[in-house]
């Protein structure tokens, strides 16, 4: 038993649609739909009734309805019991960022917070940005920050939750530099000699951005995926030594342009501006606040 299972099934008996629970869970809908079938293979019996639209639950799924409910109640109810009983951390605000903001900006945004907020105590929990959201929905982490562009907006209700933009950041193409200093590879690449391309990994919130950038390009790209990963660093180590040419954040690569060890592989056609935002719980229908994370949400306010 996974209590996301009894989650989700609350969540589908309030909303009587897979699709919508789904959107409302930041999980696929198939995904969705096995966590409820294995829910149901746990219980030993059909708790949805598929056959009618909108979904219903059967007369045990009823029951089960009900139960879940208290199960999820005494669960968060010994939760916050435990959590009284470390008021030693209550000074440590815990923020939940994607792996590429974790290597990039959090740490030199933090070294500019603490000239201003000495003493502040911060921990960091590092993800992909599908379970970075979560922590924060699910009530693990006190802040989350987050890249946010048009096209590829966080599921976030925002009656529910409430965000900062921080500042913006630039999505490239970079790639090693050779001996004359110019890149080893260059878009848009032509046919029968196409770009080797370092490229995230299907589903990677950074993927669907370059995606973007591929689509709108006025001359689209002749590219030759040679190597896939979830991670920016990944892909920054691979450009490194000259395997092909990556999308990269531009304060990821900001040491390594400096050294002429990366340079630019394309024109401003192939670049991408995102905006980095920091997401919390509204105050009156947080779960917890703590007086950190409050103290940095007013600072931050006042510089906006």
């Amino acid at each position: 038993m996974d209590t996301k299972w009894l989650e989700d099934f609350v969540s589908l008996a309030e909303t009587r649609s897979f699709s919508r629970s789904a959107q409302l869970r930041h999980v696929t809908q198939p995904a969705f739909s096995r966590r409820i079938q294995a829910l149901e293979s746990w219980a030993g019996i059909d708790l949805v009734d598929r056959s009618s639209y909108p979904t219903r639950l059967t007369p045990a799924g009823e029951t089960f309805h009900a139960q879940a409910l208290e199960i999820l109640g005494n669960l968060q109810a010994t939760r916050n019991l435990m959590r009284s009983h470390q008021a030693s951390g209550q000074d440590m605000v815990e923020f939940a960022v994607p792996h590429t903001l974790a290597f990039t900006f959090f740490p030199h945004w933090l070294v500019e917070l603490r000239k201003r907020l000495p003493g502040f105590k911060s921990r960091l929990i590092a993800l992909n940005v599908h379970d970075a959201v979560l922590r924060l929905t699910e009530g693990h982490c006190d802040l989350l920050i987050a890249y946010h562009h048009p096209t590829q907006p966080l599921q976030l209700s925002p009656d529910r939750y409430e965000m900062l933009s921080l500042g913006t950041e630039t999505l490239a193409p970079y790639a090693k530099a050779g001996a004359d200093g110019a890149p080893l590879f260059s878009l848009p690449g032509r046919a029968g000699a196409p770009v080797p391309f370092l490229s995230y990994a299907s589903g990677a919130y950074m993927a669907r951005l370059v995606e973007q950038i591929i689509k709108h390009a006025h001359t689209p790209p002749v590219l030759d995926p040679v190597y896939e990963t979830d991670m920016a660093e990944g892909l920054k180590a691979m450009a490194l030594e000259g395997h092909g040419l990556a999308f990269l954040p531009a304060s990821s690569v900001r040491k390594e342009i400096r050294a002429r060890r990366l340079v630019a592989a394309g024109t401003s056609d192939y670049e991408l501006t995102m905006e980095v935002r920091i997401y919390r719980e509204r105050p009156e229908v947080a779960r917890h606040v703590k007086p950190g994370a409050q103290e940095l949400w007013a600072f931050l306010q006042s510089r906006s």
